[in-house]
């Protein structure tokens, strides 16, 4: 059974910490080959399972030594049918990796959850196509009942809500909204940003959110900024409307580069941690509102302490 499904405890107010980029720290610190992205295929067996579940601790444990709320992603980005056919999953099996990886995070929670960090488990989706790129665009209907399955296991699974991460245009958005209502699951959607502020569709934040809220009698919980760096999105951020409320979370990239860039580049830049926590608590003071907060593409443990220190000074110390 679901816990906080009724009520997501990250509405409250508090502040609650996501991890960091999965997938790069899997490639480049962990020195794992990720083909397509896809941390979900780890699943399939007891070592790759037990990595994915000393990332996740690592988050859960940091959570609770500074008495904060965590908001933990399954490891199923990429857990989609056209991504997870390219590794020769069936349907059946990409189910069974989907249960897999809520199954895995609700353990993690009993180990670490407190009564002054619980631990939201949080069914994660991603793009049916590129992140970077708007490159398989879907109707709103299309992108429903593509993502419907995904989203029907988490709602049969112990999730607390799903999440829709780098999304890059507004109608597969939409039709991940419609599909977490159908299925009586809370939703998040992140939209990733390029360097002028801009979804990779061109369409505004601003835009995307109001089109997303009307098309799903405004079902999303609340909304999210991932994959993109503070630098590219913070005049944005500064202009006036009702749609600024509605942004409550926060998983931005460790570097400054663009998208293309980061495409093209062979190397991990990892930026500076430090600074970038200090981005964060200005984004705060500018949106109060702002309660999940997280690292993307390069961030690891290191950029999500320096965010807690700088956002939630308190206990505990470095170094964990």
């Amino acid at each position: 059974m679901s816990k906080y499904r009724h009520h997501l405890p990250q509405l409250d107010g508090r502040l609650f910490l996501s991890d960091g980029g999965l997938e790069t720290t899997l490639i480049f610190h962990e020195g794992l080959t990720l083909p397509y992205f896809a941390a979900f295929d780890l699943l399939k067996d007891d070592a790759g399972t037990e990595i994915l579940r000393r990332y996740f601790a690592r988050y859960a444990g940091l959570a609770r030594t500074r008495g904060l709320g965590a908001v933990l992603e399954s490891p199923t980005w990429r857990a989609n049918p056209e991504w997870a056919a390219k590794l020769g999953y069936d349907a059946r099996a990409l189910a069974q990796a989907n249960r897999r990886g809520i199954a895995l995070l609700a353990a993690v929670r009993t180990e670490f959850e407190s009564a002054d960090s619980p631990v939201v488990v949080s069914g994660n989706l991603g793009p049916r196509g590129d992140g970077y790129r708007p490159d398989a665009r879907m109707t709103a209907r299309q992108a429903q009942d593509y993502h419907a399955p995904q989203v029907e296991v988490f709602a049969a699974s112990e999730a607390d809500m799903v999440a829709a991460f780098t999304m890059n245009y507004v109608e597969e958005a939409i039709g991940i909204a419609c599909a977490a209502r159908a299925a009586g699951m809370p939703v998040a959607i992140a939209f990733t940003l390029e360097t002028d502020g801009r979804l990779p569709s061109g369409q505004t934040l601003a835009e995307a959110i109001r089109l997303t809220d009307e098309a799903s009698e405004g079902h999303p919980a609340y909304y999210m900024i991932n994959c993109a760096h503070p630098t590219h999105f913070d005049s944005v951020l500064r202009e006036a409307g009702a749609w600024r409320v509605r942004l409550r979370g926060l998983r931005a990239n460790a570097s400054k580069r663009s998208h293309a860039e980061l495409d093209a580049s062979p190397d991990l830049d990892i930026g500076d941690p430090d600074e970038l926590g200090r981005e964060y608590r200005a984004l705060r003071e500018l949106l109060p509102q702002l309660a999940v907060l997280g690292g993307c593409c390069g961030t690891d443990h290191r950029h999500v302490e320096a965010i807690c220190v700088a956002c939630h000074p308190g206990p505990g110390a470095r170094g964990l």
